[in-house]
């Protein structure tokens, strides 16, 4: 008996594993019916989605990605860099939020808007249901109090450039807990585009906004149970240089079409990788859910796509703009009654247009891309199918064209040692840099360095860690020349705090008291134009101007634009990665 017992146990079990077997071999599901169709026109022809899997992974509703590098501040306003803003992202609600599948403004915190007949007052009406993470209620106050935050002269941030009209402040007022006027000193088309800005709860800070030490408060040293914000998730722990955890906001407003709350995800965790390799390591062995892939891991992960369970999207042109700018600021290079002479060299547009003659962007794609990507011309990318500029003609690589505008501006080799001096007989000599890690930014700088070298100028090249970098262009000044890039937005007038020659991210000479160029000037007189005007094919012509000004007069000297790729495992869902975003983040979640 006992052995007939056993007999029949093994038969079960057997028959449990070849039943695991043949499900695992079963056909494919039908393709995803949530693939985006501007993701979909991106693939191949003929390319079929692959299946979801209905496993359910092993870490739960827990989404694990990578950063390149630890937040400099958890401070959303005084934040300037990407990987503090990505930390702090999902702690903090705007009272609007950019759609990336319309490109239009969608309500959060406001719930509506409306303008009054002349459009220089605009009314939000805010939600009732918000609270913050410490249970308090969001009202109007915070609004008028993120907004005093703004203005404030004591606190340092780069949204004060954007949100001034001809010079002012908005004034802005709650009219009762749940109501916002803001009045403009006239019509102010980038408004609605430009107060996204994640709300701070005035119970926390008002005492540091008094006290005038707001800026030094949330820093990364913060216990995370201190960040209070509306957003969808609270930052729970930060261990530097390894990962941020973040759990699920519980009381967070927002509800499904089936009256569920949001977000689906129970936690998140970013891991902190400053190596690109290894961040790609972690993505094929599975650690991490979605990877951002690089130009040269494409034919890879697509290679491996069936095995990997994954999916590769092809999203789109960057955004954003990656360029080499020198630095003109004299509070670095005039002291003591003395004038540098680099700072003479990086005003010269005989220096700057020889610069811009010598940039193999053809090089760079092949090499750098793997054939992925385009030669970027305009501050603006293509993306921005309305501001773009698309009649500027690049500087083509010509180093005889670029020997020969040295050569006019006095740059010659007088003493034979392979190193041309200026017309003092300054030897040309700069250091040049970018942020440590990425790659692809550092075999740019190699080809840059090598075909500046053949014009005859002396490159100390180093690569920086991204904290020391933001630290050397926003503080101490002490910099020659970056390869750096700045993320694009679809409203022109955010990038007026880089802009405008009074802004603190002006960073080739910021915080200008009056503009130091002509050109500059006129910059300055266009933002203001282009803010004003309501007709938005009238507008467009004052942003194409600003991006002729940058490519006559070389602050920023363009380089390439990559071709954007999102890899991600298949058990996710709802998972829309687009040029402008992540499409209703809220709704991501594994399948069960």
């Amino acid at each position: 008996m006992r052995r007939f017992v056993l007999i029949a146990l093994a038969l079960l079990v057997l028959l449990v594993v070849l039943m695991k077997r043949q499900q695992s071999r079963a056909p494919a599901a039908p393709p995803r019916s949530d693939a985006p169709p501007a993701v979909a026109a991106n693939l191949p022809t003929g390319t079929a989605f692959p299946a979801t899997p209905t496993a359910k992974p092993a870490h739960g509703q827990r989404l694990v990605t990578a950063t390149i590098s630890d937040p400099k501040t958890f401070n959303p306003i005084t934040s300037v860099d990407a990987a503090s803003n990505t930390a702090t992202a999902a702690l903090f609600d705007g009272l609007v939020r950019l759609n990336p599948l319309t490109t239009e403004q969608e309500p959060e915190l406001a719930e509506r808007w409306e303008y009054n007949a002349d459009g220089t007052v605009c009314t939000f009406h805010l939600r009732h249901d918000v609270h913050w993470h410490d249970g308090q209620p969001f009202t109007a106050a915070d609004v008028v109090f993120t907004f005093d935050v703004i203005y404030d002269e004591h606190v340092p941030n780069g949204m004060k450039h954007v949100l001034l009209v001809d010079g002012k402040r908005i004034a802005v007022e709650a009219v009762d807990d749940y109501t916002v006027r803001m009045v403009l000193p006239r019509p102010f088309a980038p408004l609605i585009n430009s107060i996204g800005v994640g709300i701070v709860p005035k119970h926390i800070l008002a005492a540091s906004l008094k006290e005038q030490t707001f800026a030094q408060q949330w820093g990364i040293d913060t216990p995370p149970e201190k960040l209070i914000g509306t957003g969808q998730y609270r930052m729970t722990r930060y261990v530097p240089a390894q990962f941020l955890e973040y759990q699920r906001n519980p009381d967070y407003w927002m509800r499904d079409d089936a009256g569920n709350p949001l977000p689906y995800l129970e936690s998140q965790t970013q891991l902190i990788v400053q190596n690109q390799d290894t961040t790609y390591l972690k993505f094929l062995s599975g650690q991490t859910d979605t990877h951002e892939a690089r130009p040269e891991e494409v034919a890879d992960l697509r290679a491996k796509a069936d095995e990997l369970q994954i999916r590769v999207d092809e999203i789109g042109l960057d955004t954003g703009t990656v360029f080499v700018s020198f630095n003109r600021n004299p509070r670095h290079y005039a002291k003591n009654g003395k004038r540098d002479p680099r700072m003479t060299w990086f005003s010269d547009l005989h220096f700057l247009k020889a610069i811009a003659h010598a940039m193999d962007k053809q090089a760079m794609i092949i090499n750098c891309l793997n054939g992925y990507g385009k030669a970027a011309v305009a501050e603006i990318s293509p993306e921005n199918k309305i501001f773009h500029n698309p009649n500027l003609k690049d500087y083509d690589y010509n180093l005889d064209e670029a020997r020969q505008l040295l050569k006019d501006g006095g740059y010659i080799d007088r003493d034979g040692d392979g190193v041309i001096e200026d017309a003092d007989g300054h030897p040309v000599e700069f250091d040049f840099t970018t942020n440590s890690g990425n790659q692809i930014r550092e075999k740019m700088c190699s080809i840059l360095k090598e075909d500046w070298a053949k014009l005859g100028m002396k490159v100390n090249y180093r690569a920086l860690d991204f904290q020391a970098l933001v630290e050397k262009l926003y503080s101490s000044y002490d910099w020659d020349a970056v390869l750096i890039g700045f993320t694009g937005t679809l409203e022109p007038n955010s990038g007026a705090n880089m802009l405008r020659s009074s802004g603190n991210m002006h960073f080739w000479n910021p915080d200008q008291t009056e503009p130091a160029t002509p050109w500059e000037a006129e910059i300055d007189q266009l933002l203001e134009q282009g803010s004003r005007e309501l007709d938005t094919e009238k507008r467009r012509t004052y942003y194409w101007r600003i991006q002729e000004i940058l490519h006559e007069q070389l602050p920023m000297i363009e380089t390439v634009r990559q071709t954007r790729f999102s890899a991600y495992k298949l058990a996710l869902q709802n998972y829309r990665p687009m040029v402008w975003g992540l499409y209703r983040p809220e709704l991501i979640r594994f399948a069960e």
